[in-house]
């Protein structure tokens, strides 16, 4: 009889523990969990001023269609072909932190013009692009294929993906010196000058700036 009552104790005992995983854990797990979150705060590691003008932006997309072979051996057990898509934009700027004193050179009021404006001769340095600014939220794997030691070792390793955002920021940089990026921030930048002193009076001509 003892050995009964032992034998319900026990089988009462694990019944309210598996009622306690199911209702208890649930609702510590769950949405109603409380996160901690005890990063330090992000350090100002340094200033700089800004002396650029960024007069046009471009926005590109890639689709790159990389493949790897392993030498010798059958697609089917080793390399990988992958889709990656990507998207980013490039900012073509004026840099005016290296013009010299004699950059710019307004002309005497003698010699106004008929409209009494006076001139200034600015010596504009050219447009240049700055680096890719890829979109994390918009660059992804499409498809992939790969071969059976590829997809057992992704199983125990997380691929790279870092070559992939290396060659789409190539790839972006490439068309945007394909493009009219560099010509419009030329023009973009000449027309906001030549308002900025038109305000004052001045009428401006613009030489290049080698």
């Amino acid at each position: 009889m003892r050995w009964r009552i032992g034998v319900a104790v026990a089988v009462l005992i694990a019944v309210a523990g598996l009622v306690a995983a199911v209702v208890v854990v649930p609702r510590i797990a769950g949405p109603g969990a409380d996160t901690v979150d005890r990063s330090q705060p992000a350090l100002l590691k340094s200033l700089r001023d800004l002396s650029q003008y960024h007069a046009a932006a471009g926005e590109f997309q890639v689709v790159l269609d990389i493949e790897r072979d392993v030498r010798y051996v059958p697609a089917v057990l080793a390399g990988q072909r992958t889709l990656f898509v990507a998207a980013g934009t490039v900012n073509a700027y004026v840099d005016f932190g290296g013009l010299a004193e004699d950059a710019l050179k307004v002309s005497p009021t003698a010699a106004s013009g008929p409209d009494g404006q006076r001139s200034v001769e600015l010596a504009l340095p050219k447009a240049v692009l700055d680096k890719p600014n890829l979109d994390q939220e918009r660059c992804y794997v499409f498809a992939q294929e790969r071969g059976l030691v590829d997809r057992l070792t992704s199983l125990v390793e997380t691929p790279d993906q870092q070559p992939f955002y290396v060659a789409a920021e190539q790839k972006i940089a490439d068309a945007a010196r394909e493009s009219e990026l560099v010509r419009r921030a030329d023009d973009n930048t000449r027309k906001m000058l030549t308002g900025m002193f038109g305000a004052l009076g001045y009428q401006v001509e613009f030489t290049t700036l080698d």
